[in-house]
């Protein structure tokens, strides 16, 4: 499969293998199709960038730019433009992906990650994902206002704090705020 780089988005104009990477896995986002059914897609897709490097880490995709081809070490120096902390959002983003979950950008729920069992349109997402370096500081009220959110959207929140390459901390702490808010 082919895609194309432009500036922060990867388009694949080929629709068959739009409707393939979008059935096997739901990357990306059909262009003009805001609930896509797998058998309705016959447009581009749009893919981000995280989702690009995935796809080309393995092996599923290659990216082009101006008809040359893009290296999987010039993609992510783009990524690392990009994306706060990308070695560590990309970490996790492989971790879940790897482990069979679909993962869609967070940013309405003002996280890195919104991860589903399925896929969007079968299940909604039961996991919202912020992701932190182990030395990063996190206030409990920081916390708190995360887990608010997910419970009133009936989601878990995970704090993913990947440690090196091998070993990655998800903390479920929308269980502990549900025993805190059922205190209090």
């Amino acid at each position: 499969m082919k895609g194309e780089l432009l500036e922060n988005r990867i388009v694949v104009w080929d629709r068959r293998e739009s409707r393939d990477l979008f059935a096997n896995g739901y990357f990306g986002k059909p262009i003009g199709i805001p609930k896509p059914n797998v058998n309705d897609i016959n447009v581009p897709l749009i893919l981000e960038l995280i989702e690009g490097c995935y796809l080309q880490e393995t092996s599923k995709i290659k990216i082009t730019k101006d008809g040359k081809k893009v290296s999987l070490d010039a993609l992510i120096k783009i990524c690392k433009k990009e994306y706060h902390n990308f070695d560590k959002k990309y970490q996790v983003y492989k971790d879940f992906r790897d482990k069979g979950y679909v993962i869609n950008p967070g940013i309405k729920f003002g996280c890195d990650f919104a991860v589903y069992q399925k896929g969007p349109g079968i299940d909604h997402a039961p996991y919202l994902v912020q992701v932190y370096n182990k030395n990063d500081d996190i206030s409990s009220t920081a916390v708190i206002l995360a887990g608010r959110l997910a419970s009133s959207v009936k989601k878990q929140f995970i704090l993913a704090i990947p440690h090196n390459k091998d070993r990655i901390d998800e903390t479920a702490a929308a269980i502990f705020l549900q025993h805190y808010l059922d205190q209090n």
